[in-house]
């Protein structure tokens, strides 16, 4: 073997080593030996020498062998380019045979030595030689009686003796290992991880220190912090006469650090420990992270067999990294790159503890994080009885509408049959920070019956208990162990540095005052979209609205919107106190009137009453008012021109909240967005509107004040277009959940369905409601950025819908030159953290 082979190297301080061909395991060695410390000597084996040895072509084992003397024994573990990736586990004590096995038991006692070579039998007989596991694991036998058995044992099996040449040993465990890697079942599992499908492997050889025999002996680990929340900890365990990592299954593993609640490797050998420590406190600051060394001490002498970055829940990797930036070890742009910005929605919402038990019922999709447990209720009336009472509650439905908002604020998660990432439920339950589960189409849905189906037979009725984890689309039964949000002074800290590198503004989609609170607590930089429809659904509302729908002249609807200004005022006015002065953008009502009406005929009876009118003339205009494509039909732009009262008297409110706003606190500038634009004309007839209205609001209270009119881009042609629209408009929003469905031609609520099986097949990348469709919608935004930003240089760009919370498409609208992303108040944290990774990447390069 070469010492300068890069494919086959002794690791030595200059050996050529790197985690993209060797592994990552392989360069941490090369680490610790440049530190010092003490490592057994190693040989690493690259990506390229494995793949080889999987397709057949074995490397010179004399040659391999020879740095290790002779009657080492070694072991074998894997090195992947990430350690998240796994691979095939560890074998230990290879070279282990009868000659050895006499040798070691005059020099350790014949107990010790029975103990080694029975672990390699086992190990290499169900491993390596791929022998019935069963036969060697009830090997109950321990010593030399079980090392006769599994010898036996070995024989009878493969219809051999056991190999005795430490070189044909170690050959069947590197072509063993190598094959598994390369095998279907692997790769399938590296891809869950997030592995490319042709990720390689690199393979260590490393001397064994014992861990057993005279003089304190044993393994262990050790790291020096605490895996679930980040504080300093020294955690880990510590068990004599073992090897490898069995102290962390063994019964009788010893506490590291003294503990009243046992014996402690301090108290047994109190040398090793402090020297494990000095060694694990180095390891921190050289290797810059947090550090798991995996030790073993022969004969009271510490060795380190290994170092991989210390396991944590995302609570302690934010921890951890503004730990070591505060320590100085990395700089703060560095602690922002070593936290997923996805993760950050576990400290926002509570999750179910990892560690507990879960009894599933059904899977769903994940569409809005977070766990909460309460009882089935299956329609808002009930989900808001049961808030009155203080009973937390899971809203169930076979899909949400605007009617079931007062049910949602009531509940603590939804569950519905139907729907994805983008539909009713998802979009506001991310809104609402409501954990929730659409398109669980594993249960079967009796909503006459109130009870649910799951697929092992079990029935569930109103009242039963579940809880809904929207992190992982999970439907569990009963009441499982929740861990609490937690946003605490680290987390702040992060935010802050990362509001120092982003250069794209992020805001905030808010519906509601109490919307609006969450996004000023994630410091959002104004609210990006308010959707005024929701504000309509409260109960006295919701009558006078369908008043307005019921009238039959302009002069009637005028006067029942009379009723509903001085709501819309009101909660204008909360909305720009809160946010103290930042823009607030305001989409004027977007859906189609029928979504405000009743749809069964209770409802209908109920809303007679209401009206005084004859039940069939109320069923015979809510049938009138029915569409066959509804979300294709009168509704957005389309609705305030052909009914303009509904904008007019939304203007006026948002004029006068913004005179009452600024009379005590900074002087708010309103952003009036309209839907659904698809030509120039509609823009101009409504800005007409909204400016003799603004007019005539300046007359009346002889108040100045200024305001902005855009336009939502969430058709085709409102994209291909934007040239012609830019000019009569301030700024474009795009959004995107409607765009992709209209170009896609796809349903949001329906696509669920199908969309797995699409991506599955590659049909599509990923769920284009998920993850932005770069190539067609990106392409649609970027023409609307050229052509508008062509006609109109100052106009302000940005996208609303759900991808902007999207690490991916803050990285495209930056790229394309937009001014700000708006996302769910409970993303805006996520938002702010990826917007600054972007800025960070760009600025290294």
């Amino acid at each position: 073997m070469q010492q300068d082979d890069p494919h086959i190297t002794l690791i030595t301080p200059t050996a050529p080593v790197a985690a993209k061909t060797h592994g990552g395991r392989a360069k941490c060695l090369q680490r610790l030996v440049r530190l010092d410390l003490p490592v057994p000597r190693t040989v690493a084996l690259s990506f390229d020498a494995v793949h080889q040895i999987a397709a057949g072509q074995m490397p010179d084992m004399g040659d391999l062998l020879a740095p290790f003397g002779n009657a080492a024994l070694l072991c074998v573990r894997p090195s992947s380019e990430d350690p998240d990736w796994g691979g095939p586990g560890a074998v230990l004590n290879i070279g282990m045979n009868d000659a050895v096995h006499a040798d070691l038991a005059d020099r350790l006692g014949k107990e010790a030595a029975a103990t080694l070579y029975l672990r390699f039998v086992q190990s290499y007989a169900i491993h390596v030689a791929r022998l019935d596991p069963d036969t060697f694991e009830s090997i109950t036998h321990t010593g030399p009686a079980g090392l006769a058995a599994a010898l036996d044992a070995y024989e009878d099996e493969a219809e051999e003796e056991f190999p005795q040449e430490p070189a044909v040993q170690l050959a069947a465990v590197l072509r063993s290992m190598a094959r598994a890697w390369e095998g279907t079942t692997a790769r399938l599992l590296r891809q869950a991880k997030g592995a490319p499908v042709d990720a390689g492997l690199g393979l260590v050889v490393q001397e064994m220190v014992f861990g057993v025999g005279q003089g304190e002996s044993g393994s262990g680990v050790i790291q020096l912090v605490s895996s679930e929340t980040g504080l300093p900890q020294i955690t880990g365990r510590y068990l004599s006469q073992s090897q490898g990592r069995d102290a962390l299954r063994g019964e009788a593993s010893l506490y590291l650090e003294r503990d009243p609640r046992g014996p402690s490797l301090e108290e047994l050998a109190p040398q090793a420990f402090a020297d494990l420590i000095e060694y694990t406190k180095l390891m921190r600051v050289k290797l810059r992270a947090e550090m798991q060394a995996e030790f073993t001490i022969e004969n009271g002498k510490v060795w380190l067999l290994d170092g991989v970055r210390v396991p944590r829940s995302t609570r302690a990797a934010v921890r951890i990294a503004v730990q070591l930036a505060t320590d100085g070890i990395i700089p703060p742009q560095e602690a922002l790159m070593r936290v997923d910005p996805r993760m950050l929605s576990e400290l926002l919402h509570r999750q179910v503890d990892p560690n507990a038990p879960r009894d599933r019922l059904a899977r769903g999709i994940a569409a809005s994080p977070g766990a909460a447990t309460g009882r089935i209720v299956f329609s808002a009336s009930e989900a808001q009885a049961s808030a009155s009472r203080d009973e937390p509650c899971i809203l169930v439905r076979r899909e949400t509408s605007p009617e079931d908002i007062r049910g949602m604020h009531a509940a603590v998660a939804v569950l519905t049959e139907r729907g994805g990432m983008t539909s009713h439920a998802a979009v506001i339950g991310r809104g609402l920070g409501l954990p929730c589960v659409v398109g669980a189409t594993e249960l079967r849905f009796h909503l006459r019956k109130k009870t649910l189906t799951a697929p092992d037979g079990r029935v569930l009725r109103a009242g039963d208990v579940i809880t809904v984890d929207g992190t992982s689309g999970e439907i569990l039964a009963g009441a499982a162990p929740l861990l609490e949000s937690a946003q605490d002074d680290t987390f702040q800290t992060l935010m802050g540095w990362a509001d120092a590198e982003r250069d794209i503004a992020v805001r905030a989609n808010a519906d509601t005052p109490a919307d609006a609170l969450t996004a000023r607590n994630f410091n959002a930089e104004g609210i990006g979209l308010c959707r005024t429809e929701h504000m309509f659904f409260e109960a006295d509302r919701l009558i006078v609205m369908r008043e307005m729908i019921f009238a039959n002249t302009a002069q009637d609807r005028r006067a029942a919107l009379e009723r509903l200004l001085p709501m819309q005022r009101a909660d204008f006015t909360e909305l720009f106190r809160i946010m103290q002065g930042q823009p607030v953008c305001i989409r004027l009502l977007d859906p189609p009137l029928h979504e405000f009406l009743p749809h069964d005929r209770a409802g209908h009876r109920e809303l007679a009453d209401a009206l005084d009118l004859p039940l069939s003339d109320v069923t015979r205009r809510v049938e009138a008012l029915g569409e066959y494509n509804p979300m294709l039909g009168m509704r957005g732009v389309r609705l305030g021109i052909t009914v303009p009262e509904i904008y007019d008297m939304q203007a006026r409110a948002i004029f006068e909240a913004t005179i009452e706003a600024s009379r005590d606190g900074a002087p708010v500038v309103p952003e009036i967005m309209i839907p659904l634009v698809s030509a120039k004309r509609e823009v101009e007839l409504v800005k007409t509107h909204i400016d003799a209205v603004a007019a005539a609001v300046r007359n009346e209270t002889g108040q100045k004040f200024d305001y902005r009119i855009g336009v939502m881009v969430e058709t085709p042609r409102a994209a291909l277009r934007a040239g012609d629209i830019a000019p009569h408009c301030a700024f474009l929003s795009f959004g995107t959940n409607d765009l992709t469905q209209m170009t896609y031609g796809l349903s949001r609520d329906d696509a669920g369905r199908f969309m797995s099986t699409y991506v599955q097949q590659g049909v599509f990348p990923e769920d284009p409601f998920h993850t932005l469709d770069q190539e067609g919608v990106g392409e649609l935004l970027r023409l609307a950025a050229e052509r508008g930003r062509a006609a109109h240089p100052d106009l302000v760009l940005s996208i609303c819908g759900e991808h902007g919370g999207s690490p991916e498409s803050i990285d495209f609208c930056r790229a394309a030159g937009f001014d700000y992303v708006s996302c769910s108040p409970f993303r805006v944290p996520v938002a702010r953290l990826a917007a600054a990774q972007i800025a960070v990447r760009d600025k290294i390069g």
